[in-house]
């Protein structure tokens, strides 16, 4: 039971990692949350965005991630 939890905690801190790093360093990538198909409606008093084609390629990324490290 003790070698899983301490797996978890590594899991976790590199996942804690990972979005410091995006934190960080996300508004340095240009492209990120502008790319086609991200849909994004401006009127007078309203603003709505959905980066939908920046979530599926984010999606796509970790998945491969996500499947080497399963390995």
């Amino acid at each position: 039971m003790m070698p899983s939890m301490g797996k978890m905690l590594i899991i976790l801190g590199v996942i804690l990692i990972v979005i410091g790093l995006v934190f960080t360093y996300g508004p340095k990538i240009p492209w990120l949350g502008k790319l086609p198909g991200d849909i994004s409606i401006r009127k007078d008093n309203f603003s709505f965005y959905f980066p939908i084609t920046t979530s599926i390629v984010i999606s796509i990324i970790l998945t491969i991630l996500f499947s080497i490290f399963r390995k």
